[in-house]
């Protein structure tokens, strides 16, 4: 059974529905998200290609537990999905708790009072 794969799809849709139904962040709404998911993947392609390069390889899958589906330097999907949903779900939670300190900072607070906004 295809558990990498399996486990890939879950992980993904799961943090997906984390931000729109509980993180609620706005992450996907913000082009230095997306900014940072092509910085990352910039990063990904050479070091994840070149650890799982079929030509050489370092890292080896087994091909029963992953789709086999190779993508940008033979890396296997399932790398991406995974990078995906560890960089959602940290951007995420950090915008989160970035709002939500700023909401209660005391800057925020003497801002508000001075009825200016911060």
């Amino acid at each position: 059974m295809p558990w990498y794969s399996i486990l890939t799809v879950v992980a993904v849709v799961v943090v997906v529905a984390a931000e729109l139904l509980w993180i609620r962040s706005g992450v996907f709404r913000r082009p230095a998200y997306w900014i940072a998911i092509g910085i990352c993947a910039t990063f990904q392609i050479p070091v994840d290609g070149w650890l799982t390069k079929l030509s050489s390889v370092i890292v080896i899958y087994n091909p029963e537990v992953f789709s086999g589906i190779r993508i940008f330097w033979d890396s296997p999907i399932e790398d991406w999905g995974f990078g995906f949903a560890l960089m959602t779900l940290a951007l995420a939670l950090w915008v989160r708790q970035s709002d939500d300190d700023s909401v209660g900072s005391p800057a925020a607070a003497t801002a508000a009072e001075d009825g200016v906004r911060s």
